[in-house]
């Protein structure tokens, strides 16, 4: 049966009801309802949440009452700024903080230098890169203490290999670790070695970044290698180096580990003791845990005040 023509005055009262408003959802049920949805999303956080303030926040909230508390006998009780005057007075502070600084300046010569020729050298290069990013990459593989048996040997006044090409080609003989001179230089050739593969990588991910028109354009106006890289890779890998720069400044101001598998820490004289060392010897060879909060805190505000006024020069930089 064919189906009725209407009319337009009929089409007109055969319009379609208005569909009826929706009943307000309760705020609490739009929250129980997102819940759900994000069940799974919100369990990560949560977990994630946890992990964070069980294992970075509790331990630096903990340091910093612990920076105004001392314990004896099973007792804690508040002693004000002691902690802080104990450390002050200790010669070793002094020396600690100075190792520290140079350190800090050596491992940016060459922790920061090396891995940016590395990174430009392999981004020349038209074939082979995978291998080259992988040979670059191997030493942060490597365990830590592999690496420092490797240097041990390579830095030992009788057998080294350092010694043997010295003797090789008529140098005199060095003490690399044994030498307070040499030690300091020793533990950064070995710690730059040890982490320039992470920092090469990044380095090589920003240079492959930057548009190959500006390298012809400079090409075209006859730069070399080294005004190439001066106009044209620097300025346009200057954000990736701005930050690797105030990373490697935080973590070279926090050197442990290479120091202490291969001098022991303190190092002929002293030459070797850095400020968390002397936080290690603090807690765990004088008991001491007041005052290893302390200098922790110390050296905590001294990288956010450097770390605040770092980003804010930068920030007026880039406006």
């Amino acid at each position: 049966m064919p189906a009725p023509i209407l009319t337009p005055r009929k089409a007109a009262g055969h319009r379609p009801a208005p569909p009826r408003p929706a009943d307000p959802v309760p705020p609490g049920g739009r929250f129980a309802r997102s819940l759900r949805r994000n069940l799974t999303a919100h369990g990560f956080l949560i977990g994630a949440v946890i992990c964070f303030a069980t294992f970075s926040w509790y331990p630096m909230v903990r340091e910093f009452l612990l920076a105004f508390q001392t314990t004896e006998g099973g007792e804690t009780s508040w002693v004000g700024l002691d902690n802080f005057a104990t450390v002050l007075d200790d010669p070793a502070f002094w020396q600690a903080w100075r190792n520290t600084l140079l350190f800090t300046v050596l491992a940016l010569v060459l922790g920061f230098a090396v891995p940016f020729v590395a990174a430009v050298v392999i981004n020349e290069f038209r074939h082979g890169k995978g291998y080259l990013r992988l040979l670059v990459y191997l030493p942060v593989m490597l365990p830590p203490v592999a690496s420092v048996l490797l240097f041990k040997y390579l830095y030992d006044p009788g057998y080294g290999l350092l010694n043997e090409v010295a003797g090789f080609l008529g140098l005199p003989e060095q003490q690399w670790l044994q030498d307070p001179r040499t030690s300091m230089l020793s533990v950064v050739i070995a710690s730059t070695w040890m982490n320039m593969g992470g920092a090469a990588l990044i380095y090589l991910a920003a240079l492959q970044s930057v548009p190959g028109e500006l390298y012809e354009a400079a090409e075209l106006d006859g730069a070399g290698l080294l005004r190439k890289i001066w106009h044209v890779t620097i300025p346009q890998t200057r954000l990736v180096l701005s930050l690797m720069l105030l990373m490697q400044i935080i973590a070279t101001m926090q050197v442990f580990v290479e120091p202490f598998l291969l001098t022991g820490g303190a190092g002929p004289e002293g030459s070797t003791t850095t400020v968390v060392y002397l936080i290690y010897q603090y807690a765990f060879n004088f008991n001491d845990y007041g005052a290893a909060a302390a200098l922790g805190l110390l050296l905590l505000v001294l990288l956010a005040g450097f770390s605040a006024a770092y980003v804010r020069l930068s920030r007026a930089d880039d406006e």
